[in-house]
């Protein structure tokens, strides 16, 4: 009985290995088939990636090919080997960096000019700005003048025309060139003196009172002028076509009158004058 309860417990025994083994030898085959599965979708998908890559490669040859053509097509067009046309390309770009440079360079330059311009404006801004004032100065220098040269009544009632009381005053209404005008100094008691196309004699003179009396010959007849004043015109008229003329004095002393004579401008020319 002992026998059978051994050989019942080491049947038993048996059993269960196999069944171990059996059950280890399922796991392994299943993980292999398993892994070879993995392994082979693996393997699919790099034989992809490979053809994909391969394909690329074989476009980028191509157009690298394709390129090459070109290039020595227009090579060929332009008569240059490939070793030439690189030789241009660079020889172009050179010479576009020094059209850039020169471009840079002239700009500058165009700048400075532009600088120098400027300054030369403001020195004309500044030159303009004194002429004005110089012509603002003569203007109110021409004003204060025309303030002295007041037109008066001479003593034939008539109007005369400006009146110059100094020899600066003189030379401002012969620039004018409304009328003629003949300076004279006259010696009291002297023989008469041309003047212009009349005569003129210094009779008497009042240095206090500023006054003096002269005689005036003109179309062969004499007029006394008694007891003129200083800068007050003594008018007459002479000529065919009756014009006005007129004396101004300007200075009396004991020996001597000094003044202007004014005649029209289309009054006869004197022979001489003084």
């Amino acid at each position: 009985m002992a026998d059978d309860g051994e050989n019942l417990v080491a049947e038993q025994q048996s059993t269960a290995g196999k069944w171990i083994l059996l059950i280890l030898a399922i796991v392994f085959v299943a993980g292999s088939v398993y892994g070879y599965v993995a392994t082979q979708q693996r393997v699919e998908k790099l034989t992809a990636d490979l053809g994909s890559s391969q394909a690329q490669v074989a476009e980028l040859q191509k157009r690298m090919q394709s390129a090459e053509a070109e290039e020595e097509t227009l090579g060929q067009k332009l008569g240059m080997t490939k070793k030439e046309l690189a030789q241009r390309a660079a020889d172009l770009q050179a010479q576009q960096k020094a059209a850039e440079s020169r471009l840079e360079e002239e700009q500058k330059a165009s700048q400075q000019q532009l600088g120098e311009v400027s300054g030369e404006l403001a020195g004309v801004k500044t030159d303009v700005g004194g002429v004005k004032t110089d012509a603002a100065a003569t203007r109110a220098d021409l004003d204060v003048t025309k303030q002295k040269l007041q037109s008066a009544i001479g003593d034939l009632g008539v109007q005369s025309g400006l009146i110059a009381h100094t020899r600066d005053d003189l030379e401002i209404l012969k620039h004018k060139g409304d009328r003629n005008y003949y300076e004279f100094t006259l010696l009291k008691g002297a023989k008469p003196q041309t003047v212009a196309t009349v005569s003129l004699q210094l009779r008497k003179t009042d240095a206090k009172h500023g006054k003096f009396t002269m005689n005036v010959t003109a179309d062969d007849r004499t007029i006394e002028k008694r007891d003129r004043n200083i800068a007050e015109p003594i008018q007459f008229y002479s000529g065919r076509d009756h014009m006005l003329f007129e004396l101004v004095v300007w200075t009396v002393d004991k020996k001597k009158a000094t003044g202007y004579l004014s005649t029209p401008k289309n009054a006869p020319t004197p022979v001489t004058a003084n």
